[in-house]
């Protein structure tokens, strides 16, 4: 008979675990016979002692079918069902443009994305700042959305990895988040519970990442990539860039206005468009909707060019309760914060450096993020038009142009940017935005 404090001990003096102990333990984490004692002696357990990648596949598993796993083919659909994950960052705008690029090449984007937490922006909270726009539809018009339109952004629906909720609410307090074993199972028990045919990572590395070192980051993308292909989905990473605001625009109304800007072909911020193309050619691989990432890159500008990535996001907005005319209008739909006005330096010079993540908390100080999950949001507040790493600053350049409700939100803005930005004379060394592609080892 199988006993949750066995199964902890077990880990505790650094034995592999069998699927089926896993599978009893995650089981119980649902069912309620695992206590919350149990649930985290077994991640301080796991914090310190590590998974075999055998262990990890049996974890996401086991967390993956804890509840609903989604299925595509009773729809019938005619191309690959493909996703995206980020790992979060800030101005990372990414998936808006990215799932309507994806799906005007053939390919279908289920993609259940999250609120944002501490300094990274959420992708839920910027589809929130368009009016009427549901996050939370049933299941019946996410799956009509996705066949019609072939991309639905959403919230997570019902009942998907219920095991993953509980155990990450508990590691959340007990200091146990920093496991890439666990890191991993959390982040693919969600995506594959999607029911996919492939996903490609995007794994931060920098000042604005989750993982603090680029070690790191490399590691978890590997461990990600080895479970999730173990796990029968196919999926590569790709460690980008996070030293600096990815976006030119940080914050919710003003992110949105910048991926349609994009999709339009108004104004793409080269740092942005090449880790969308990156990415976006990833998915279509993957997904063989394209045999090389030079074939997939020409599908991908074609999309853009004709109009067709910015026509699916239209159609996505207005099915799932936005505006008809969101695209022709967006500017009159979304929020705009009373006083707009521009950063300057304290003195000119070359931005050297940028602590991304303190960009992040200053969105979060003005009211665009939270810092518990209960917070409520202010879609109008940010930053836009963001110097970038090597820009000279000061007479007319502006460090950022602020969004904000007060003159003392300004203050504080200005304060939080000059603090985050380093100016000096040193142009920095350039550095490319995709750092490194993880792929499956053979096995």
């Amino acid at each position: 008979m199988l006993l949750p404090q066995e199964i902890i001990r077990r880990k505790r003096d650094g034995e592999e675990l069998s699927r089926e102990e896993i599978d009893f333990f995650v089981k119980g984490i649902t069912e309620g016979y695992v206590s919350e004692g149990q649930i985290a002696a077994f991640a301080m357990a796991v914090y310190f002692r590590g998974m075999t990648m055998d262990e990890r596949i049996a974890l996401t598993e086991a967390m993956r079918d804890s509840g609903d796993v989604l299925e595509w083919k009773s729809l019938g659909l005619d191309g690959p069902v493909v996703d995206k994950h980020s790992t979060g960052g800030v101005g990372d705008v990414v998936s808006l443009m990215l799932g309507p690029m994806v799906a005007a090449c053939g390919g279908y984007v289920p993609m259940i994305s999250g609120r944002g937490l501490g300094h990274t922006g959420g992708t839920l909270d910027k589809f929130d700042a368009i009016p009427g726009y549901n996050t939370a539809p049933d299941n019946a018009l996410f799956r009509k959305v996705v066949k019609e339109v072939g991309v639905a952004i959403i919230g997570q629906t019902g009942n998907l990895a219920p095991a993953d909720k509980r155990f990450y609410a508990i590691r959340d307090v007990t200091a146990t988040v920093e496991s890439i074993p666990l890191i991993t199972a959390s982040i693919l028990s969600k995506k594959l519970a999607a029911g996919l045919d492939a996903l490609a990572m995007d794994v931060k590395a920098g000042s604005g990442a989750f993982m603090p070192t680029f070690e790191g980051s490399v590691e978890l993308a590997e461990s990600i990539v080895e479970v999730a292909n173990g796990a029968g989905c196919k999926t590569t990473a790709l460690i980008t860039s996070m030293d600096q605001v990815l976006a030119s625009s940080a914050g919710n109304a003003v992110e949105v206005r910048e991926a349609v800007r994009y999709l339009k072909g108004d104004f793409r911020n080269p740092r942005l468009h090449e880790v969308t193309m990156a990415l976006c050619a990833e998915m279509l691989m993957l997904g063989n909707l394209a045999s090389t990432e030079t074939e997939a890159r020409g599908k991908l500008q074609e999309a853009l060019d004709s109009g067709e990535a910015a026509e699916r996001f239209a159609r996505m907005v207005a099915a799932l309760g936005g505006p008809a005319d969101f695209m022709a209008r967006y500017d009159d739909y979304l929020e705009k914060a009373p006083i707009v006005r521009p950063i300057y330096p304290e003195k000119e010079g070359v931005v050297e450096a940028m602590d991304t993540r303190a960009v992040g908390l200053a969105v979060v100080a003005l009211g665009g993020g939270r810092t518990k999950p209960t917070d409520a949001i202010d879609y109008a507040v940010g930053f836009t038009d963001f110097a970038a790493l090597g820009d000279r600053v000061g007479g007319k350049k502006p460090l950022a142009v602020a969004h904000v409700r007060s003159e003392a939100q300004f203050a504080e803005a200005q304060k939080r940017i000059r603090e985050a930005v380093t100016v000096g004379d040193r142009m920095p060394e350039p550095k490319p935005m995709v750092l490194k592609k993880i792929v499956p080892k053979e096995r």
